[in-house]
C-alpha cells in the first residue's frame, strides 16, 4: 500500500544521497538527480589520463568502457543523453551492491595516471 511506496521512496532518497556523496569524494562531480534513479557525474577531470594497459581515456565513453573492463561496473557515456562530460550510472540496486561498486570504481580510478 501507501506505506510501501513511502518506504521505497525513503530507501531511494538514502541511496541517492549515498551515491552522490561517494562519487564526489572520488572526483566525479555529481549533483542531486532530479528524478528516476540515475546520476550523471561529471568525469572530465579523468580525460587525458592513461590506464595501466596504456590506453588513454579520451572521453566519457572511454571512461565507461574502462570502468567496465577494470572495475566491472557498468555505466554509459553521457553523450547520448546530452552530457558528453558525464557518465550515466543507475543506483537501482541494493546498498551492498553500491558499496561494492564504489570500491571497484575507486580502485579503478586510482590507477589512472
Amino acid at each position: 500500500g501507501d506505506d510501501d511506496v513511502v518506504s521505497m521512496r525513503n530507501d531511494y532518497d538514502q541511496r541517492r544521497r549515498l551515491i552522490v556523496d561517494e562519487l564526489n569524494k572520488m572526483g566525479l562531480t555529481c549533483f542531486d538527480p532530479q528524478g528516476a534513479f540515475y546520476v550523471f557525474p561529471k568525469c572530465s577531470s579523468f580525460f587525458g589520463k592513461t590506464a595501466p594497459n596504456g590506453k588513454v581515456i579520451a572521453d566519457a565513453a572511454d571512461l565507461a568502457m574502462y570502468l567496465l573492463e577494470e572495475g566491472h561496473v557498468a555505466c554509459v557515456g553521457g553523450g547520448a543523453f546530452g552530457s558528453p562530460d558525464c557518465i550515466r550510472m543507475s543506483y537501482a540496486t541494493s546498498d551492498e551492491n553500491l558499496i561494492n561498486a564504489f570500491t571497484r570504481i575507486k580502485n579503478a580510478l586510482a590507477v589512472l595516471k
